[in-house]
C-alpha cells in the first residue's frame, strides 16, 4: 500500500481523487492514525453535496462517526488509479532486483523509480510527473 507521507506530497502536487467504491483512504484525525476504509456503496458511502463530498458510515451503528468530510481523509491511490494518472509518461513496469521498477518519460530524460512497494514506485514516479521537478527515483 502507498505511504501516507507519498499519499500526501501527491496530494499538494495535484492529485485530483473522484472517490469511486473500492478506494482506500484515511481520516486526517490524530486518533484515527493507521486507520485504512474502503468505499463500498453499503457500508462507506461518498455522498456529493452542494458543499462538498461526504463519506456517510452506514450501517455502522456501533462507530462514533457518522460521517467526514473529503477534505478530512487522505486518498491512498491503488496501482491501477496511479498509473492511469501517469498518462503517456509511462513507459514500463518491470520486477527488478529493487522491487517493482517504473520507467517514466520526463522532461530531465527517461527515468525509473523502484520501491518494494509497486505503489510507492508508481506513485514516486507520478511526483515527479505533476511537480515537473527533477525525478529523485
Amino acid at each position: 500500500m502507498i505511504d501516507m507521507s507519498l499519499a500526501l506530497a501527491l496530494r499538494e502536487a495535484g492529485l485530483q481523487w473522484e472517490p469511486e467504491a473500492g478506494d482506500r483512504f484515511t481520516v486526517t484525525a490524530p486518533e484515527m492514525a493507521g486507520d485504512i476504509f474502503h468505499l463500498a456503496d453499503m457500508v462507506i458511502e461518498a455522498r456529493r453535496l452542494e458543499t462538498g463530498t461526504i463519506f456517510a458510515f452506514n450501517g455502522t451503528t456501533e462507530w462514533a462517526l457518522d460521517s467526514v468530510d473529503q477534505d478530512k481523509t487522505v486518498w491512498l491511490p491503488g496501482e491501477s488509479h496511479l498509473r492511469v494518472a501517469l498518462g503517456p509518461a509511462f513507459r514500463a513496469l518491470e520486477r527488478g532486483d529493487e522491487g517493482f521498477v517504473v520507467t517514466i518519460d520526463h522532461p530531465a530524460g527517461e527515468h525509473t523509480f523502484a520501491d518494494e512497494d509497486v505503489e510507492n514506485a508508481y506513485g514516486n514516479a507520478l511526483l515527479a510527473v505533476l511537480t515537473g521537478g527533477s525525478p529523485t527515483g
